[in-house]
């Protein structure tokens, strides 16, 4: 038995153009233009994982993200119809160090720069992405334009642009990434539960993962009132991840307050882990610069153990650590921190069935560490928690 790995050439490599990166604090940098040609606007953001790009692009918590892929080496494996989170392409833009001149993988189906430049999406390639991240960390995220094509125009014009461009501070997205009709991703075998999912930007995974443990998950818009969601008889009710700034999403925030007086298991990831904390009383706040890739170490206070766990916010929840909180529906404990900045990393309620985390235990891409949080959300649904 034989195969052929496909092997497609990146068009990107044969004639290179021009293109140009420029932060808001006027640091310019050059570097050749892949993907689509034009300008792109939106918050300057590095991601350290080395594989999973393909997800990365396409997970909706990236929406208005110019994504920096601190991997120096980017594109080898093309992309393909089956690992993408969503319909589209959420990144705004896409910046990398060396883009592979093509794409070898047994499942590829297309390269990365094509797919970019289908989607609209501007990228720029020849950057020196590992000065890049030092920026960013030392002066924290900031906007930040792509400019190629046409959209090359003088030096001022274009930091002025950038300048204008809207930041995440504020903003309020989780209509635009959210599903505009319910759907239903059936259990895997018998159904044992249904669950009603708040999509704030949900990725394809996490009710697949639902799904295999049992449960028959109901994806809902993120405008659907509490009303509807207890129209649909669900014995637990999830908020997913998503973009933006949690402190706007006072509508969630009132479906979660709603969820904890009735009691109804809850549990939420990454911008649910928010939505579930400003729910319990807690502030949220904007980090310097943010958790983003496949590697973050975060340690289960339940259990002791560190898992190697997959991120991508920009906020976090501000709640003490080391001590527990009444809250208006009992009393809630830090159960998760980030083991690099003491970061809040997951909520436990410890009289009413709900709970959070910070991170990705769907990560498609890797590592797998998290995934029993599905069991736990299965054992409160099942009254065990």
């Amino acid at each position: 038995m034989s195969f052929t790995i496909p092997m497609l050439a990146e068009a990107d490599l044969v004639d290179t153009e021009p293109a140009l990166l420029i932060l808001e604090d006027g640091t310019t940098l050059r570097g050749e233009a892949f993907g689509a040609r034009g300008s792109v606007f939106g918050e300057a953001v590095f991601a350290t994982g080395m594989t999973g790009y393909q997800e990365t692009l396409t997970d909706p918590s990236y929406h208005r993200q110019v994504v920096v892929m601190t991997a120096p080496h980017v594109g080898n494996t093309g992309m393909n119809s089956e690992d993408p989170e969503s319909e589209r392409i959420w990144a705004a833009g896409f910046v990398v160090r060396d883009l592979s001149p093509i794409a070898s993988n047994w499942r590829a189906q297309d390269t990365l720069g094509s797919s970019l430049a289908a989607a609209g999406v501007v990228g720029v390639r020849g950057v020196d992405t590992r000065a890049l991240t030092r920026h960013l960390r030392e002066r924290g995220v900031m906007r930040v334009g792509l400019f190629s094509g046409d959209a090359l125009t003088d030096a001022a014009s274009m930091l002025e642009a950038v300048k204008a461009a809207p930041g995440m501070l504020g903003a309020n997205l989780s209509a635009e990434v959210s599903t505009p009709e319910p759907y239903t991703v059936p259990a895997v075998g018998e159904s044992r539960f249904t669950v009603v999912a708040v999509d704030l930007g949900i990725k394809r995974m996490t009710p697949a993962l639902m799904a295999q443990r049992g449960m028959t998950v109901q994806v809902v818009p993120s405008n659907y009132t509490y009303e509807q969601i207890r129209g649909l008889n669900p014995d637990g009710l999830f908020f997913s991840n998503g973009p933006g700034d949690p402190a706007t999403a006072d509508h969630a925030v009132g479906i979660a307050r709603s969820a904890l007086a009735d009691a109804l298991p809850t549990f939420g990831i990454c911008f649910g882990n928010q939505i579930l904390g400003r729910a319990l009383g807690f502030d949220t706040y904007k980090l310097a610069y943010g958790h983003r890739g496949i590697n973050q170490p975060v340690q289960d206070r339940t259990t002791g153990k560190v898992e190697v766990t997959a991120h991508n916010h920009g906020f976090a929840v501000m709640a003490p650590l080391d001590e527990q909180v009444v809250t208006d529906f009992g009393r809630v404990r830090v159960s998760h921190v980030c083991l690099n900045d003491d970061v809040v990393e997951g909520l436990q309620c410890l009289d009413v069935p709900a709970f959070s985390v910070q991170y990705h235990p769907e990560a498609a891409a890797g590592p797998h560490d998290s995934a029993y949080l599905f069991d736990r959300f299965a054992d409160a649904m099942g009254g065990r928690s």
